[in-house]
């Protein structure tokens, strides 16, 4: 199987994608002739022209505006917005007509679109580049929202979602887009959208993240391996639907829990996860659960952004904390 890094995998599956259904239309800011700001749509423009590869104005209302339109009407659409913080100016247009379409014509009208945006910080990015703001899409019934965590899983669960036919939020963890690469095996490769994967196989303690922050929760992991900690990951890969039934599991076996990610800490993702925890499995529990997560600030600028982000260190920092609170050896 070749490797290739996220980048290049993602690239892959918009190739296969429009490869197989003419319907697949690509439109954002500098997607066609300069092939996106990280160079995600390289060669589509060549390959397919500028019917299939629309560059558009900088107006993110329009570029999902006209998305949904497309959708409504048989086609399948990938927009990409340049960077996640620019798409609140078409938040209204998903909320308002994507995401409650297909309830407003009790089934009648369904609206197949993915919006693809970079998000999250580390690669020093100024203002309005760096947000995690994965929760109001999670928060938002009639939307699903899909994050990649590595090459494979981002190529596999991209071409599920433009085959879905419900409009799908596709936030790709730009700080990983070249971090790493992965074997890719040629011949395609679908994941099911809502259904988490277990990272890693433990007894002692589950992790729980999604993107860019499995990094730190792997290597957390690694470092405890060496205190003789056995953790368990679960990478989450979809925000909405959420596999609540692997975490629960999960929690039955090891009775502790810490929950990482990126984006601020209020009402953000974590908080709903250990939400269901305690409804779902609060019996089982052997320690409180800890959260490892960005700060309820503006996401800073160069110089303070490694201290903003959750890295291994913290991570094992919290697992530490919750040994020591039932007395396991740590």
């Amino acid at each position: 199987m070749p490797e290739m890094n996220m980048a290049k995998a993602i690239n892959l599956a918009l190739h296969e994608a429009m490869a197989k259904d003419e319907r697949v239309i690509i439109l954002g800011q500098d997607v066609g002739r300069d092939e996106g700001v990280f160079r995600v749509t390289e060669g589509l423009s060549a390959k397919y022209g500028d019917k299939r590869v629309i560059d558009t104005p900088l107006a993110e209302s329009g570029i999902i505006g006209a998305a949904i339109g497309m959708a409504v009407y048989g086609l399948r659409p990938v927009c990409e917005i340049q960077f996640a913080g620019f798409d609140y100016y078409g938040y209204q247009q998903m909320e308002s007509h994507a995401a409650r379409l297909r309830n407003r014509t009790r089934g009648r009208i369904t609206v197949p679109l993915v919006m693809r945006a970079p998000y999250g910080g580390g690669i020093r990015a100024p203002e309005h580049h760096s947000e995690s703001k994965e929760a109001i899409y999670a928060h938002t019934p009639g939307l699903k929202l899909v994050i990649p965590s590595g090459p494979r899983n981002a190529r596999a669960l991209l071409l599920a979602a433009i085959a879905d036919p419900d409009p799908v939020i596709y936030y790709e963890p730009k700080a990983i887009y070249r971090l790493f690469r992965e074997e890719v095996p040629e011949k395609t490769e679908i994941m099911p959208l809502g259904k988490a994967n277990i990272a890693r196989v433990g007894k002692d303690i589950t992790l729980i993240s999604y993107g860019a922050s499995m990094q730190a929760a792997l290597g957390a992991a690694e470092n405890l391996a060496q205190e003789n900690v056995d953790c368990e990951i679960i990478d989450l890969l979809s925000l909405s639907p959420l596999d609540i039934d692997t975490i629960i599991n999960s929690i039955k076996k090891t009775g502790r829990a810490v929950v990482i990610h990126e984006a601020p800490r209020t009402c953000g993702v974590g908080a709903e996860i250990i939400a269901q925890i305690n409804e779902h499995a609060l019996l089982y529990l052997e320690a409180p659960i800890k959260r490892v997560t960005g700060y309820d600030t503006p996401f800073p600028y160069f110089s303070k952004e490694q201290y903003y982000i959750p890295d291994a260190d913290k991570v094992a920092m919290a697992c530490r904390s919750i040994l020591d609170i039932d007395g396991a050896a740590n």
